[in-house]
């Protein structure tokens, strides 16, 4: 047996070991990161990314990059579903969280090379997290009530500041903090604002000064009969879920006929069928009727001599935001509707937009549910303040929710940075070596902001650490990018939740640690595909 080598693994199985397996995945994970650092802040650049079917997508939006990017290597893709995760949760800060996680896999490397033991710095590196989220709640956050509008405005214009609406960002901005504002709601002492109560729809034409918020419900449909009234003041509108139609019957069925006026009873039998829907809706006050399913034809004749303004074959969330925009109950079918379930609309009118003739039901007096119709140039313009308008309102109700902002434009990193310097002492042991390399990975986002900017990297961090030590520390200073120097970011309205600190630094620290302590890389062969004609294919 001496000599011959044992096999455990399949043939064909890639296996790498030790510190190459370590370093190849650092070296993966940082090429993500790199890829993203330059899109970074308000200077950071935008990507072009084509897809294998052709269509091009323009934007500096970190978590749509790597989701659009087709990532192949395993430590890679751990690193895109940070992005993921930092969208879900707070809608901003995808870039950074992505930049930190990098960062930190490369000052571990320096760590691996003085054979500090991965174990050792993924503990250092939770010590530092802990007292980071610490210092973040205690000492650089700052509370702020749901009222202070100024606040969320700054918070709503920052998170939009690197996107490519620059010009528009005060006009945006005002429509995020009005229409989450709209749909917060107190419960169990606790505020809560779902963003997706907020209907978002786009249609290129226009300029993105034209978007608009709008105190209802937009429907991507039209009237369903060319002889309804084209606009209803002061709607009563009835929300059904089932279809006005004549229902056929579960079991097969026949109708013998033995002479033609049977024929006739038997039409006319239907014809006051579909009467008595349209009379039964007219009789409890409602003038608009929206239904989930189809309308007969019939039923919308008599409905447009009464007319009554329906849609037909509506999605069932619009269903849903309908009854918390108007305040009406969803009923299921017209025997059980009552004028107590109707919603109420100062308005409800069919507008053309684009080529599209779109129902607006607007003017509704306390909506739990807002729409926001975004226009601009082209479509790639009105997908970008799609994603920006996006980030913005999971922003606002981060604030909302939380009420708790920090300083940007690096200002709360580089303040984590030298606090946390001065405690690594405290930690004792090699794990203080990882605090520091934690200390030093923060650096790199107001590093970037700078290096995007087009300023000197070192000027600007040398700047902004004198400005947080020293007797007049001042823990709002951060990168002013206007002119590449330190300056106050309170007075320059730069601000942003801590959640998105929070997040970004708690999932960067997880990915970094869990890349570390991986010493092993077993890769199955991928199986081939069974030969053109399908037979004749092993079983493996």
């Amino acid at each position: 047996m001496q000599g011959t080598p044992i096999l455990v693994l399949r043939e064909g199985t890639e296996r790498e070991r030790g510190k190459g397996a370590t370093a190849n995945n650092i070296a993966a994970a940082r090429a993500v990161a790199d890829a993203v650092r330059s899109t970074l802040g308000p200077r950071g650049m935008d990507k072009m990314l084509v897809d294998s079917m052709g269509d091009i997508t323009i934007t500096n939006d970190g978590v749509t990059i790597l989701k659009e990017v087709d990532v192949e290597h395993p430590a890679a893709k751990m690193i895109v579903e940070v992005a993921k995760t930092q969208d879900q949760q707070c809608g901003d800060g995808t870039t950074t969280a992505v930049v930190l996680a990098g960062e930190l896999l490369k000052r571990s490397e320096y760590l691996l090379e003085q054979h500090v033991h991965p174990t050792v710095i993924t503990r250092g590196f939770q010590l530092a997290l802990q007292e980071a989220k610490r210092l973040l709640e205690t000492e650089i956050g700052t509370p702020v009530k749901p009222e202070d509008e100024a606040i969320l405005l700054d918070c709503a214009t920052t998170a939009m500041g690197s996107k490519g609406v620059f010009g528009s960002r005060e006009h945006l901005a005002k429509i995020a903090v009005d229409a989450v504002r709209k749909i917060a709601e107190s419960r169990a002492g606790k505020i809560v604002a779902d963003v997706d109560q907020i209907k978002v729809e786009k249609r290129h034409g226009g300029t993105i000064g034209d978007t608009e918020l709008l105190d209802g419900i937009l429907l991507d449909k039209e009237r369903a009969h060319p002889r309804m009234p084209s606009e209803v003041a002061h709607a009563k509108v009835a929300l059904l879920a089932s279809a006005l139609e004549v229902k056929k019957t579960e079991i097969e069925s026949k109708i013998n006929i033995k002479n033609p006026s049977q024929i006739q009873s038997f039409l006319d039998e239907e014809e006051k069928t579909f009467r008595k829907m349209a009379d039964d809706i007219k009789a409890t006050g409602a003038n608009v009727v929206i239904c989930q399913k189809g309308i007969d034809d019939v039923v919308l004749h008599f409905l447009a001599r009464e007319k009554i303004y329906a849609v037909k074959q509506v999605k069932e969330s619009d269903m849903q935001k309908l009854a918390r925009a108007t305040g009406g109950k969803i009923v299921t079918g017209v025997k059980e509707l009552s004028a107590a379930d109707l919603g109420s609309a100062a308005k409800v009118y069919e507008r053309k937009i684009g080529d599209d003739h779109m129902t607006f039901v607007t003017g509704c007096a306390n909506p739990r549910s807002v729409s926001i119709l975004i226009r601009g140039g082209t479509e790639h313009v009105t997908q970008e303040v799609e994603r920006s308008l996006q980030d913005a309102l999971k922003v606002v109700s981060s604030v909302l929710e939380d009420g708790v902002v920090c300083p940007g434009g690096g200002a709360t990193e580089i303040d984590l940075a030298v606090k946390l310097r001065k405690w690594a002492g405290s930690v004792g042991g090699r794990e203080q070596l990882a605090v520091e390399a934690f200390a030093q990975a923060l650096e790199a986002i107001p590093w970037a902001l700078a290096e995007n900017g087009g300023y000197d990297s070192i000027d600007t961090l040398i700047q902004l650490r004198s400005g947080h030590e020293g007797p007049s520390a001042n823990k709002n200073v951060g990168v002013n990018l206007n002119d590449g120097k330190a300056a106050d970011m309170w007075k320059l309205h730069v601000v942003e939740p801590a959640r998105v600190k929070r997040q970004a630094l708690g999932s960067a620290t997880e990915v970094a640690s869990m890349v570390l302590r991986i010493d092993d890389i077993i890769a199955s062969k991928k199986s081939a595909p069974p030969p053109a004609g399908g037979a004749g294919g092993h079983d493996h």
